[in-house]
């Protein structure tokens, strides 16, 4: 098969799963970091003529990273488009597991090896009210109905954005610090949060720094996500 990917996190779990399968995938794509495939622009604008030019059988894409257009624009071009929801972790590994079907591959290791992962942590402590910017310049936060979200609650940490009426809502800074949150996650992606870059703006509350990537990417990663953010969440 020939395979596009417009999805960092699954142009991971394909490459990782069959090396060579893809030959196109966006400028987001950083992992593996041997990547050979074609780069067809961004998530939000990939080039469409592009893609289709490379001919693949299945192009693999995201409701939330991807925008409807562009999708449109690829069937119109007579693509096979799989469009993914992903929004907890349970949904991530059903999307994983249908994509990696339609790409014609078998249940991978590292995917047992995720869901043995996340299966086999202790209960999660009193949750911790928390909230979890994702950009600054404005501050934006995460809201309803993330993934992220969602691996936090399990490692007990309650975000206290949870039930705003956005997923990503923006958020002045004075309000942020009065919520009563305890504890500020911090990414670092897609805004790089630093140790000199985010918790001097949250002087009250205890600073987390996580991997991006353990946060919000759903592939091989979750293998080892499940031990790093517990880790940096102590």
């Amino acid at each position: 098969m020939r395979v596009v990917s417009l999805v960092p996190s699954l142009t991971e779990a394909v490459a990782v799963t069959a090396p060579g399968l893809l030959v196109g995938v966006t400028d987001w794509c950083t992992r593996p970091t041997d990547l050979t495939a074609a780069r067809i622009g961004g998530t939000k604008n990939p080039d469409t003529a592009a893609v289709a030019a490379l001919r693949p059988d299945l192009v693999i894409a995201n409701e939330e990273e991807n925008r409807e257009p562009d999708l449109a624009a690829l069937r119109a071009a007579g693509l096979n488009v799989l469009v993914t929801e992903v929004r907890t972790l349970d949904q991530a590994f059903v999307e994983l597991e249908r994509v990696l079907t339609a790409c014609g591959l078998s249940r991978p290791p590292w995917l047992e090896e995720a869901e043995a992962a996340w299966a086999a942590l202790p209960p999660a402590p009193a949750p911790r009210p928390a909230i979890v910017p994702v950009w600054r310049k404005p501050w934006m936060v995460l809201g309803r109905d993330t993934f992220a979200g969602d691996l936090l609650a399990r490692l007990g940490v309650r975000n206290v954005y949870a039930g705003h009426p956005e997923r990503y809502p923006r958020v002045p800074l004075d309000e942020l610090n009065a919520s009563g949150a305890e504890l500020v996650v911090l990414p670092d992606e897609p805004y790089r949060f630093t140790a000199d870059d985010g918790p001097e703006a949250f002087p009250a509350l205890t600073a987390a720094l996580v991997d991006g990537r353990h946060l919000t990417w759903y592939g091989p990663s979750l293998a080892e996500a499940a031990g790093a953010l517990r880790a940096a969440l102590r």
